[in-house]
Protein backbone atom coordinates (compact mmCIF):
# COMPACT_ATOMS: atom_id res chain seq x y z
CA UNK A 1 0.00 0.00 0.00
CA UNK A 2 1.35 3.41 -0.95
CA UNK A 3 1.79 6.16 1.68
CA UNK A 4 -1.10 8.09 0.12
CA UNK A 5 -3.49 5.14 0.45
CA UNK A 6 -2.24 4.46 3.97
CA UNK A 7 -2.96 8.03 5.06
CA UNK A 8 -6.33 8.00 3.30
CA UNK A 9 -7.39 4.89 5.23
CA UNK A 10 -5.90 5.76 8.62
CA UNK A 11 -6.43 9.51 9.00
CA UNK A 12 -8.67 10.99 11.66
CA UNK A 13 -11.39 12.03 9.17
CA UNK A 14 -11.56 8.65 7.46
CA UNK A 15 -15.13 8.09 8.65
CA UNK A 16 -16.43 11.51 7.67
CA UNK A 17 -19.05 11.35 4.89
CA UNK A 18 -17.76 11.78 1.38
CA UNK A 19 -20.26 14.56 0.63
CA UNK A 20 -18.89 16.75 3.41
CA UNK A 21 -15.29 16.36 2.29
CA UNK A 22 -16.20 16.95 -1.35
CA UNK A 23 -18.23 20.02 -0.42
CA UNK A 24 -15.30 21.46 1.51
CA UNK A 25 -12.63 20.72 -1.10
CA UNK A 26 -14.63 21.73 -4.18
CA UNK A 27 -16.18 24.72 -2.41
CA UNK A 28 -12.76 26.05 -1.44
CA UNK A 29 -11.49 25.47 -4.96
CA UNK A 30 -14.37 27.48 -6.42
CA UNK A 31 -13.68 30.29 -3.95
CA UNK A 32 -10.02 30.30 -4.98
CA UNK A 33 -11.09 30.76 -8.61
CA UNK A 34 -13.83 33.31 -7.95
CA UNK A 35 -12.22 35.58 -5.35
CA UNK A 36 -9.13 37.75 -5.60
CA UNK A 37 -5.81 35.95 -5.14
CA UNK A 38 -4.91 38.05 -2.14
CA UNK A 39 -5.89 37.46 0.57
CA UNK A 40 -8.53 34.87 -0.42
CA UNK A 41 -6.23 32.30 -2.06
CA UNK A 42 -3.66 32.55 0.74
CA UNK A 43 -6.41 32.12 3.33
CA UNK A 44 -7.78 29.07 1.50
CA UNK A 45 -4.30 27.55 1.36
CA UNK A 46 -3.91 28.01 5.11
CA UNK A 47 -7.37 26.62 5.90
CA UNK A 48 -7.03 23.52 3.74
CA UNK A 49 -3.49 22.82 4.94
CA UNK A 50 -4.68 23.12 8.53
CA UNK A 51 -7.67 20.87 7.83
CA UNK A 52 -5.36 18.21 6.36
CA UNK A 53 -2.53 18.32 8.89
CA UNK A 54 -4.35 19.35 12.07
CA UNK A 55 -7.94 18.27 11.48
CA UNK A 56 -7.33 14.95 9.73
CA UNK A 57 -3.86 14.53 11.27
CA UNK A 58 -2.22 13.47 8.04
CA UNK A 59 1.52 12.94 8.33
CA UNK A 60 3.36 16.18 7.45
CA UNK A 61 6.08 14.12 5.76
CA UNK A 62 3.58 12.43 3.43
CA UNK A 63 1.83 15.76 2.75
CA UNK A 64 5.11 17.44 1.88
CA UNK A 65 6.17 14.54 -0.34
CA UNK A 66 2.88 14.74 -2.25
CA UNK A 67 3.07 18.55 -2.54
CA UNK A 68 6.67 18.66 -3.78
CA UNK A 69 5.99 17.70 -7.40
CA UNK A 70 3.01 20.04 -8.10
CA UNK A 71 4.66 22.92 -6.26
CA UNK A 72 7.82 22.28 -8.27
CA UNK A 73 5.89 22.55 -11.54
CA UNK A 74 4.23 25.67 -10.15
CA UNK A 75 7.64 27.21 -9.42
CA UNK A 76 8.76 26.60 -13.00
CA UNK A 77 5.57 28.24 -14.28
CA UNK A 78 6.04 31.25 -12.02
CA UNK A 79 9.62 31.76 -13.21
CA UNK A 80 8.52 31.58 -16.85
CA UNK A 81 5.98 34.34 -16.21
CA UNK A 82 8.34 36.61 -14.31
CA UNK A 83 11.31 36.44 -16.69
CA UNK A 84 11.51 37.36 -20.35
CA UNK A 85 14.32 36.00 -22.52
CA UNK A 86 15.37 38.20 -25.44
CA UNK A 87 18.36 38.53 -27.70
CA UNK A 88 19.72 41.21 -25.39
CA UNK A 89 19.51 38.98 -22.35
CA UNK A 90 17.09 38.15 -19.55
CA UNK A 91 14.79 40.76 -18.03
CA UNK A 92 11.60 41.06 -16.03
CA UNK A 93 8.43 40.69 -18.09
CA UNK A 94 5.97 43.59 -17.93
CA UNK A 95 3.27 42.68 -15.43
CA UNK A 96 4.96 39.34 -14.90
CA UNK A 97 5.31 39.63 -11.15
CA UNK A 98 1.61 40.36 -10.69
CA UNK A 99 0.56 37.54 -13.02
CA UNK A 100 2.97 35.13 -11.38
CA UNK A 101 1.73 36.04 -7.90
CA UNK A 102 -1.88 35.49 -8.95
CA UNK A 103 -1.04 32.15 -10.57
CA UNK A 104 0.98 30.98 -7.58
CA UNK A 105 -1.70 31.92 -5.05
CA UNK A 106 -4.59 30.31 -6.92
CA UNK A 107 -2.62 27.21 -7.88
CA UNK A 108 -1.33 26.66 -4.34
CA UNK A 109 -4.89 26.89 -3.05
CA UNK A 110 -6.05 24.35 -5.62
CA UNK A 111 -3.19 21.98 -4.78
CA UNK A 112 -4.01 22.05 -1.06
CA UNK A 113 -7.68 21.34 -1.82
CA UNK A 114 -6.79 18.31 -3.95
CA UNK A 115 -4.27 17.07 -1.39
CA UNK A 116 -6.91 17.30 1.31
CA UNK A 117 -9.30 15.18 -0.72
CA UNK A 118 -6.66 12.65 -1.80
CA UNK A 119 -5.13 12.18 1.66
CA UNK A 120 -8.39 11.93 3.60
CA UNK A 121 -10.58 9.94 1.19
CA UNK A 122 -9.74 6.44 -0.10
CA UNK A 123 -10.14 5.76 -3.80
CA UNK A 124 -12.86 3.19 -3.14
CA UNK A 125 -14.97 5.88 -1.43
CA UNK A 126 -14.52 8.26 -4.36
CA UNK A 127 -15.58 5.56 -6.82
CA UNK A 128 -18.56 4.65 -4.63
CA UNK A 129 -19.60 8.29 -4.73
CA UNK A 130 -19.24 8.32 -8.51
CA UNK A 131 -21.52 5.28 -8.64
CA UNK A 132 -24.16 7.11 -6.60
CA UNK A 133 -24.19 10.10 -8.96
CA UNK A 134 -24.89 7.89 -11.96
CA UNK A 135 -21.54 6.89 -13.44
CA UNK A 136 -22.07 3.52 -15.21
CA UNK A 137 -21.23 0.52 -13.05
CA UNK A 138 -18.94 -0.94 -15.73
CA UNK A 139 -16.70 2.13 -15.63
CA UNK A 140 -16.55 2.02 -11.84
CA UNK A 141 -15.61 -1.65 -11.79
CA UNK A 142 -12.92 -1.22 -14.45
CA UNK A 143 -11.48 1.66 -12.41
CA UNK A 144 -11.46 -0.48 -9.27
CA UNK A 145 -9.76 -3.34 -11.09
CA UNK A 146 -7.11 -1.02 -12.51
CA UNK A 147 -6.56 0.46 -9.05
CA UNK A 148 -6.08 -2.98 -7.58
CA UNK A 149 -3.84 -3.98 -10.48
CA UNK A 150 -1.40 -1.17 -9.65
CA UNK A 151 -0.62 -2.85 -6.33
CA UNK A 152 -0.21 -6.21 -8.06
CA UNK A 153 2.33 -4.70 -10.47
CA UNK A 154 4.15 -3.02 -7.57
CA UNK A 155 4.42 -6.39 -5.82
CA UNK A 156 5.74 -7.98 -9.02
CA UNK A 157 8.40 -5.30 -9.43
CA UNK A 158 9.44 -5.63 -5.80
CA UNK A 159 9.73 -9.43 -6.05
CA UNK A 160 11.71 -9.25 -9.30
CA UNK A 161 14.05 -6.61 -7.91
CA UNK A 162 14.65 -8.61 -4.72
CA UNK A 163 15.42 -11.74 -6.77
CA UNK A 164 17.95 -9.85 -8.87
CA UNK A 165 19.60 -8.37 -5.78
CA UNK A 166 19.92 -11.86 -4.29
CA UNK A 167 21.75 -12.94 -7.46
CA UNK A 168 24.20 -10.00 -7.23
CA UNK A 169 22.35 -8.09 -9.92
CA UNK A 170 23.01 -4.87 -7.99
CA UNK A 171 26.71 -5.45 -7.40
CA UNK A 172 27.78 -2.68 -9.79
CA UNK A 173 26.26 0.17 -11.75
CA UNK A 174 26.45 -1.82 -14.97
CA UNK A 175 24.71 -4.83 -13.46
CA UNK A 176 22.15 -2.55 -11.84
CA UNK A 177 21.32 -0.95 -15.18
CA UNK A 178 21.08 -4.36 -16.86
CA UNK A 179 18.81 -5.59 -14.06
CA UNK A 180 16.51 -2.63 -14.50
CA UNK A 181 16.30 -3.38 -18.20
CA UNK A 182 15.38 -6.99 -17.50
CA UNK A 183 12.69 -5.90 -15.03
CA UNK A 184 11.20 -3.53 -17.61
CA UNK A 185 11.32 -6.21 -20.33
CA UNK A 186 9.68 -8.90 -18.21
CA UNK A 187 7.12 -6.77 -16.42
CA UNK A 188 4.79 -6.32 -19.42
CA UNK A 189 4.39 -10.08 -20.16
CA UNK A 190 3.79 -10.75 -16.47
CA UNK A 191 1.28 -7.90 -16.27
CA UNK A 192 -0.62 -9.21 -19.29
CA UNK A 193 -0.61 -12.71 -17.81
CA UNK A 194 -1.97 -11.50 -14.46
CA UNK A 195 -4.62 -9.42 -16.24
CA UNK A 196 -5.69 -12.44 -18.29
CA UNK A 197 -5.96 -14.61 -15.18
CA UNK A 198 -7.99 -11.91 -13.45
CA UNK A 199 -10.35 -11.75 -16.44
CA UNK A 200 -10.80 -15.54 -16.42
CA UNK A 201 -11.44 -15.54 -12.67
CA UNK A 202 -14.11 -12.82 -12.95
CA UNK A 203 -15.78 -14.61 -15.86
CA UNK A 204 -15.80 -17.87 -13.86
CA UNK A 205 -17.61 -16.06 -11.04
CA UNK A 206 -20.27 -14.73 -13.41
CA UNK A 207 -19.19 -11.10 -13.30
CA UNK A 208 -21.79 -8.86 -14.94
CA UNK A 209 -20.18 -5.44 -14.50
CA UNK A 210 -21.01 -4.72 -10.87
CA UNK A 211 -19.56 -6.01 -7.60
CA UNK A 212 -21.04 -4.39 -4.51
CA UNK A 213 -19.71 -4.70 -0.99
CA UNK A 214 -21.11 -3.71 2.37
CA UNK A 215 -20.14 -0.27 3.65
CA UNK A 216 -20.14 1.01 7.22
CA UNK A 217 -19.66 4.67 6.25
CA UNK A 218 -22.00 7.06 8.12
CA UNK A 219 -24.47 9.03 6.07
CA UNK A 220 -24.35 12.76 5.49
CA UNK A 221 -25.69 14.77 8.42
CA UNK A 222 -27.24 18.22 8.49
CA UNK A 223 -24.78 19.26 11.19
CA UNK A 224 -21.77 18.26 9.12
CA UNK A 225 -23.02 20.05 6.01
CA UNK A 226 -23.83 23.13 8.10
CA UNK A 227 -20.32 23.19 9.57
CA UNK A 228 -18.76 22.97 6.12
CA UNK A 229 -21.07 25.71 4.82
CA UNK A 230 -20.12 27.91 7.77
CA UNK A 231 -16.43 27.45 7.03
CA UNK A 232 -16.98 28.30 3.35
CA UNK A 233 -19.02 31.39 4.20
CA UNK A 234 -16.46 32.61 6.74
CA UNK A 235 -13.63 32.10 4.27
CA UNK A 236 -15.53 33.94 1.54
CA UNK A 237 -16.33 36.82 3.90
CA UNK A 238 -12.72 37.20 5.00
CA UNK A 239 -11.49 36.84 1.44
CA UNK A 240 -13.75 39.66 0.26
CA UNK A 241 -13.59 42.15 3.14
CA UNK A 242 -10.22 41.46 4.76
Amino acid sequence: MSPIDREAHLNRWRQKPLVEKLLLALGMMLLALALKPWPAAALITAVMTGATLIGARVSPRVWLACATAPLGFLTVGVVSLVLRIELNGVSLAPGGIEAAGSLAARSAAGVTCLLFLALTTPTCDLLAGARRVGVPAEIIEVALLMYRFLFILADEVSAMDAAQAARLGHASKGRRLRSLGLVAANLLPRALDRARRMEIGLAARGWRGEMRVLSDRPGTTLRGVSEVAAVLCATAFLGIFA
